[in-house]
């Protein structure tokens, strides 16, 4: 997310009767901070690459997910299963890999590799 917008992102999603507005903002989630997003390449552009590409740059077995999907956000899940879930759905979902390092986004418009190689 854009530095100016995270902390109140974040202080809206810590508050269970205004999550929802953060939540139902990401199918076309506009304050994506493009300096760490990066396009998923092609040969990658499948659950199962994105889920070896993520592993590849370090990330666990579980995530935690920022979705407007209910079933899922909020939790702590399985990252292959998180990406069978979520891939090529347009469901607007942050899978959070590694805190402030290393995530997952996808929305209607695209999907994305979240890498920050500083904090």
């Amino acid at each position: 997310m854009l530095p100016e917008r995270q902390s109140r992102y974040l202080e809206l999603l810590s508050k269970p009767k205004r999550r929802k507005d953060v939540t139902s903002a990401l199918s076309h989630f506009k304050h994506l901070d493009v300096r760490d997003a990066f396009q998923i390449p092609a040969a990658s552009r499948l659950a199962s690459g994105i889920l070896a590409l993520l592993k590849s740059k370090g990330a666990p077995d579980s995530c935690f997910v920022v979705s407007e999907a209910a079933e899922i956000d909020g939790k702590e899940v399985e990252l292959g299963e998180a990406l069978e879930f979520v891939f090529g759905r347009g469901i607007g979902t942050f899978l959070s890999c590694i805190p402030g390092r290393l995530a997952y986004f996808e929305d209607e418009d695209g999907n994305f590799l979240l890498e920050r190689k500083s904090t």
